[in-house]
C-alpha cells in the first residue's frame, strides 16, 4: 500500500490557506505566528511541489491563480477540518467544565439582544471563558468564515455562501427625532420628508447603511449625513442634543428613549432587520457553542417579533 505524504505539507498549506483568505503574507505571518518570510518560503515549498503558480499580485493584494483556486477549493475544508480537531474532540465529549466560545456581533446585538442569554450562559457555565467580538455585520461573517470565532448573532442579510443562519428574531426600523421636531407635527411621514433634515447614519461599513441608502434610492429620495457614527448610542446621543435624526432598529430602542425621542415606526418604507445565529456549514459545533445556542433558542423561541 502506498503511505500519503499530504501531511508533510500542512504547514505549507496552511500557509497557503491563510494568505489566501487574507490576501497577504504579512497578514498571514501574523495570524499563524510567523515571519514574513517564513510564510513565502512554504508557499514557495508548495508551488515547487505542486509544479504550478499558486498566487499573483493585482495591486497591493495577492490573488490565485487558476491552479490556485483549484488547490483552495480541495485544501481548505481539509485544513480547516485539521485545525478544528481541538474543538471538535470536545464537542463529541460534550466538555462544558472548560473552554473557550468566541461570539461575534455588533456592538447593539452585543448590548440587548444578547444580554439575558449571556448572563443566562455565564451562571450555568462559569468554566467557559466568554469572547465578544465588536465588530460589524461583514466583519463577523468573515470571522466566521475563517474560523476566528464560533458563531456569530447578526443581521442575516447578505449572507454569502458556506455560511447557515438559524432566525431568532426581526425588528421593526424605526425614526427616532427630539420631541420637538418640526416632522413630528407631519400627519404622515415620508421619506421626502425625513430627506430634508440632516442624518445621523453608521458608517458605510455597516449592513443598515446600505439597506436605508438602497430604500432611499429606489425611491427616487435622497438625504444629507449630518454625522456618521458607529454605534446606535452614540447616534441617539447626538439625535437627543439635536444634531441630526436617525434611522435605528428597534431593537436598541428602550424605555427610557421612548420617554425622550418622538418614534416613527418605517415598516411602509423598511423591510424588517432579521437577525439569526450565523454558523459555518462544514464545521462542528463545540459544545458550549451548541449550550449556547440552545439558550438563545429558548429565549426566543426561533419566532420573529417586533
Amino acid at each position: 500500500m502506498k503511505h500519503l505524504t499530504t501531511c508533510n505539507l500542512l504547514k505549507e498549506l496552511r500557509a497557503f490557506c491563510v494568505t489566501r483568505q487574507e490576501g497577504s503574507m504579512s497578514k498571514a505571518a501574523k495570524i499563524l505566528y510567523a515571519s514574513q518570510p517564513t510564510i513565502s518560503l512554504q508557499v514557495k515549498v508548495l508551488e515547487e511541489a505542486l509544479k504550478v503558480k499558486l498566487f499573483q499580485r493585482r495591486g497591493p493584494r495577492l490573488t490565485l491563480t487558476t491552479e490556485g483556486e483549484t488547490l483552495y477549493d480541495l485544501v481548505s475544508p481539509l485544513v480547516q477540518g485539521i485545525d478544528g480537531i481541538k474543538n471538535n474532540f470536545t464537542a463529541h465529549y460534550d466538555n462544558l467544565s472548560s473552554g473557550e466560545l468566541t461570539i461575534a456581533a455588533e456592538a447593539s446585538t452585543i448590548l440587548y439582544l444578547l444580554q439575558r442569554s449571556l448572563q443566562t450562559f455565564v451562571h450555568d457555565y462559569p468554566g467557559i471563558r466568554l469572547k465578544l467580538a465588536n465588530v460589524t455585520g461583514y466583519e463577523a461573517r468573515h470571522l466566521i468564515l475563517t474560523d476566528k470565532a464560533d458563531l456569530a448573532v447578526s443581521s442575516v442579510l447578505e449572507l454569502p455562501k458556506g455560511l447557515h443562519a438559524s432566525l431568532l428574531a426581526s425588528y421593526s426600523l424605526v425614526l427616532i427625532m427630539p420631541k420637538n421636531h418640526p416632522l413630528t407635527e407631519l400627519p404622515k411621514i415620508t421619506l421626502n420628508d425625513i430627506g430634508r433634515y440632516g442624518m445621523i447614519t453608521p458608517s458605510s461599513e455597516y449592513s443598515s447603511c446600505r439597506l436605508v441608502k438602497m430604500v432611499f434610492a429606489l425611491n427616487g429620495s435622497s438625504y444629507t449625513v449630518a454625522l456618521e457614527v458607529d454605534g446606535w448610542e452614540a447616534a441617539k446621543k447626538y439625535v437627543h442634543i439635536g444634531v441630526g435624526i436617525s434611522i435605528v432598529t428597534e431593537i436598541c430602542i428602550t424605555e427610557s428613549d421612548r420617554e425622550q425621542f418622538a418614534i416613527v415606526k418605517l415598516d411602509e418604507f423598511f423591510p424588517a432587520r432579521r437577525y439569526g445565529i450565523i454558523t459555518r456549514e462544514t464545521r462542528a459545533l463545540s459544545a458550549p457553542a451548541q449550550k449556547l445556542i440552545e439558550i438563545l433558542n429558548d429565549e426566543y423561541h426561533g419566532q420573529p417579533s417586533n
